[in-house]
C-alpha cells in the first residue's frame, strides 16, 4: 500500500504529461491501451466517441456526486472490477485491478469505493510502453501521458516517497 505524504501532495499537481483541454483530445494520436482516470476525463473520452480500454472512475468529480445522466455516459459494456481505495492512498487492490486489467484483452472498468484520485500512479507505471493514459488535473485540464520509461521513473520516484 502507498500513502499520500501531505507534504508531497503539491509535487502531485505538476503534470506527469502534456496538459490538453477536452476539444485536444480528438487531435491526439492515441496508440497502445487507452486508459482513463477520473469520471470526467472518462466521460470526455466517450463523449468524443473514444471508449478506453480501461476506465477507472469512482462515481464522483471533485469529491461530488453526479446525476443519473452522467452515470449512464460511464455505463458500457465493460468488464466490472469493484475496488475499495480510501483517499490519499493506492490500496493493494487498485494496484492488483490496474495490473490485472493490462493484462486482459477485455475492455475494464474498475469502479472505485472511495476515491481514484492516486489511480494516475499505478495506471502509468504498470503500463505497457506505449500506452496512452489520461488522467484530471482539477480545474486545470487533462493530462495526456504517453508512456515511456521517462514517465514510469517519474511516477517511480514519487512511489518511492509514499511506500508504507
Amino acid at each position: 500500500m502507498y500513502r499520500l505524504p501531505e507534504e508531497y501532495r503539491d509535487e502531485l499537481r505538476e503534470p506527469i504529461g502534456e496538459l490538453i483541454t477536452e476539444e485536444d483530445l480528438e487531435e491526439k494520436r492515441m496508440e497502445g491501451k487507452i486508459v482513463s482516470v477520473g469520471d470526467m476525463v472518462t466521460a470526455s473520452l466517450k463523449k468524443h466517441g473514444i471508449e478506453p480500454d480501461i476506465s477507472i472512475i469512482d462515481y464522483r468529480i471533485e469529491r461530488k456526486e453526479y446525476g443519473d445522466e452522467m452515470k449512464e455516459i460511464m455505463m458500457g459494456e465493460e468488464e466490472l472490477k469493484k475496488v475499495s481505495n480510501p483517499p490519499g492512498l493506492i490500496t493493494d487492490e487498485l494496484w492488483n485491478a490496474v495490473k490485472d486489467s493490462y493484462e486482459s484483452q477485455k475492455k475494464i472498468r474498475i469502479e472505485v469505493d472511495g476515491e481514484e484520485d492516486l489511480a494516475a500512479l499505478p495506471a502509468i507505471y504498470l503500463a505497457p510502453l506505449g500506452t496512452t493514459v489520461l488522467y484530471g488535473l482539477p480545474s486545470r485540464g487533462i493530462v495526456f501521458v504517453k508512456v515511456g520509461n521517462d514517465e514510469k521513473n517519474k511516477v517511480l520516484s514519487f512511489l518511492k516517497k509514499m511506500e508504507e
